[in-house]
């Protein structure tokens, strides 16, 4: 069975269309179970009918004509319970119904299975036979699994439009919607922009060429074509960004240098291959090669490889970059199957609002440079028919992860709704950027920021940032081909700990692995979220964590601003370990001539283990700090860069909630300061419940925090308290989620709470 059934998947993964698949399934499994029928009925949603979509054994002229109500016959019983039915003789059960002009009344026994996708129903996969009997446990347990492989890809077809109808009643092709995650929040809303390949490297044939010498001077042409078009992308981009983010764009053109990708190809045509061929050749080895890799971020250098090679292979071809004559409209949404930096650069920023990548991640360059401009972003809308919506109306969702297309005049306005509160709230809230956070009663909360690009320090400073809760220092590491010497590292961190000088800058050691590996130092994991990460890296390499911290070290010399974090700490052995490496490096410098201080140390608060360690961590270090969204994750065992376990990550979890009240008491007792870093403290109720539970700094992105400081300038402290005291006896987060929402409006804070988006 388990051959066979292999087989049948990989006839269906090669079927061209869903039609195409519903005939294999019900001619494959009605031969690999030996019996007269089998037959497909899929739900049609707006009538509230399971339709025959496929059968093989019965009339195949009433396809598409027959049809069941969904509380009407075995199929509809099939349907209600949600589990497999199995029966000797189904024309002897009280909830048969024969559907004329099928030809059923014939057989007996019957083995109805239902089609589930993420708890929705698609439909009943049916065999019957004519021998009165029950299937047997074999045969029911195949077709669950047949039931189960189907159940995806008619889901797939669903959601890209490849089945518009199933009955003679079309489904309503508006507010169609998409699910990804989330690369950049905001809303944005316009007309799609389909960015698609310059050129087909998988079309180039085979052939071989007399003057070697004329193709290389073709390709090298081309080769310096390619180089001027990026240069020119990057100068497109400059405005956006500062030198540190530009170096991306010089690791593009890096690659294609002697001894790398030009090299090979080169090396190619001068075995007699033309530069076309060679260059699909070179292209396509190290695409594979990085494709097949486990982590994400060595998989996205995938997409550079195959956006340089499409870029070599149009000038090649003579056609010019066919991305410059594309005409961009007012309201841009960008889409792509797979977005690179450089198409970023191909529109004109004013015009640009919104950014859809079919594959990809939160990870992405494209998402990195995504979330430094600003510009709301998804990644991985992996069921997005993106060839099909050139032109359409979109919405995008970063708050939600979600995209719309062809959107009802009903959406539209509820989504511009959104936008246009947003805008009036940063409006009112400009004013706020020389007041303090304090509430009613005087109790004052201090706001600090997280950045990890220089780009994010002129926006904090705007917004009146007190400090900087979390430097990302892995970011400098994940654009770069190699590790940044002790001297590009100091030079980078110099500038941030100069722009908040004397405010205080907590920088957080390189935190690589899981979903942050780097290409030049890859982990290869079957689960690197809970594998070789953070602290653990960086521990096993100290001439790693060593030059990082000089690099630190140096860079606060005179200004002494520089707070340490260590990130994903376990046990009290890792801080141990690295508070010794951190005193060697202090003291290697001042036997330098280095005027260094000792500055503060504190570790992330970030998995289950650590939460209860809180006093033995606190007892060590200067200050705790709270990663609340990979606690999160870890305590709710959900990988929030998932979207199909998008909807389980809800920070306000009771027992997200709780851990979060025990750390802060926990820490206090040793008289530590606890700050928190993660997303809820960008959320204005999250910050006003984590102020009452007595956190001491509270740190987001700059985009959130006017809106942070207005929300808790509008609540006394002890009225949060009381709220905070409601809160966390309450045992569903989306009953915590709507009595936060009741409270700040309330409170008169309700412009502070998105509108309710329909689903």
């Amino acid at each position: 069975m388990l051959e066979t059934l292999r087989k049948i998947v990989q006839e269906v993964n090669a079927a061209p269309d869903l039609e195409s698949v519903l005939d294999v399934i019900v001619r494959r499994v009605q031969r690999a179970i030996r019996t007269d029928v089998c037959s497909i009925y899929l739900l049609d949603r707006q009538r509230e009918r399971y339709v025959l979509m496929a059968t093989q054994g019965l009339n195949q002229k009433s396809v598409g004509r027959v049809s069941l109500s969904v509380e009407e016959g075995v199929v509809g019983m099939v349907g209600q319970r949600a589990e497999p039915i199995n029966l000797e003789d189904a024309a002897a059960h009280s909830a048969f119904t024969y559907l004329k002009g099928t030809g059923e009344k014939k057989f007996h026994a019957f083995l109805g299975v239902p089609i589930i996708h993420h708890r929705t129903l698609l439909g009943v996969l049916v065999v019957q036979q004519k021998l009165i009997r029950k299937f047997d446990e074999s045969e029911e347990a195949f077709m669950v699994t047949m039931s189960a492989q189907l159940a995806g890809v008619i889901a797939h077809a669903e959601a890209t439009g490849s089945i518009l109808q199933i009955s003679d009643h079309t489904k309503n092709e508006a507010d169609r919607k998409f699910e990804g995650v989330s690369g950049c929040i905001g809303v944005a809303i316009g007309p799609a922009v389909v960015m698609t390949p310059l050129a087909d490297l998988d079309g180039v044939p085979d052939r071989k060429v007399d003057d070697i010498k004329a193709e290389v001077a073709t390709f090298k042409r081309a080769l310096a074509q390619v180089r001027r078009d990026i240069k020119r992308v990057g100068r497109s981009l400059a405005k956006r960004l500062r030198s540190e983010e530009r170096e991306l764009f010089d690791v593009y053109i890096r690659m294609l240098d002697d001894n790398a990708l030009g090299g090979e190809i080169i090396a190619r045509i001068k075995a007699g291959s033309w530069a076309q061929g060679a260059l699909k050749q070179v292209i396509g080895e190290h695409v594979q090669q990085f494709s097949m890799m486990d982590d994400p971020y060595l998989r996205e250098r995938a997409t550079d490889i195959k956006d340089l090679g499409r870029r070599m292979l149009t000038f090649l071809q003579e056609s010019g970059p066919a991305l410059s004559e594309i005409v961009f409209p007012e309201n841009t949404i960008l889409v792509a199957d797979e977005l690179t930096p450089a198409m970023l650069g191909e529109v004109p920023t004013e015009k640009l609002v919104g950014l859809i990548s079919v594959h990809g991640s939160g990870n992405s360059h494209a998402a990195i440079l995504a979330r430094s401009m600003g510009i709301p972003t998804l990644m991985g809308v992996v069921d997005l028919p993106y060839t099909r919506v050139e032109g359409l109306n979109v919405i995008l969702d970063g708050y939600s992860g979600r995209a719309f297309i062809n959107p009802s005049d009903d959406l539209i306005e509820c989504y511009q709704e959104v936008i246009r509160e947003e805008d009036e709230v940063n409006a009112g809230l400009e004013g706020l950027k020389e007041l303090p956070a304090e509430t009613t009663d005087g109790y004052r909360m201090p706001l600090w920021v997280n950045t990890g690009l220089i780009a994010d320090v002129a926006r904090a400073l705007d917004r009146g940032a007190e400090g900087i809760g979390l430097y990302r220092t892995e970011i400098p590491f994940m654009i770069r081909d190699f590790f940044p010497s002790e001297q590009d590292q100091m030079e980078t961190y110099r500038k941030q700990l100069e722009a908040f000088a004397p405010r205080p800058v907590t920088m957080r050691t390189l935190d690589i692995g899981g979903d942050k590996p780097l290409s030049y130092f890859p982990i290869q994991e079957d689960n690197p979220f809970l594998g070789w990460r953070g602290i653990r890296v960086t521990l096993d390499h100290p001439e790693i964590f060593l030059v990082q911290i000089r690099a630190m070290l140096r860079a606060a010399e005179g200004l002494d601003n520089l707070r340490i974090m260590l990130p994903m700490v376990t046990s009290v052995r890792e801080v141990d370990e690295s508070k010794r490496l951190i005193a060697q490096a202090v003291e290697g410098l001042r036997e330098e001539g280095h005027n260094i201080n000792q500055p503060l140390i504190g570790v992330m608060i970030e998995v289950p283990a650590a939460v209860y360690q809180v006093r033995r961590f606190a007892r060590r270090v200067d200050f705790i700090s709270v990663g609340s969204n990979d606690l999160t994750q870890y305590l709710l065992a959900v990988d929030r860069n998932n979207p199909r376990v998008a909807d389980l990550y809800v920070p306000y979890h009771p027992a997200v909630l709780k851990a979060l009240q025990f750390i802060v008491l926990e820490a206090h007792k040793e008289n530590v300061s606890v700050s928190i870093c993660g997303e809820m403290a960008a959320d204005p109720a999250g910050a006003i419940l984590l102020m009452a539970m007595g956190y001491d700094v509270l740190s987001m992105n700059a985009t959130n925090l006017p809106k942070v400081k207005f929300a808790l300038r509008g609540i006394s402290f002890e009225r949060a308290k009381t709220l905070l005291n409601e809160i966390i006896v309450m045992g569903d987060a989306d009953k915590i989620q709507a009595a936060l929402s009741s409270r700040l409006k309330e409170l008169g804070l309700g412009q502070l709470t998105r509108p309710a988006i329909p689903d």
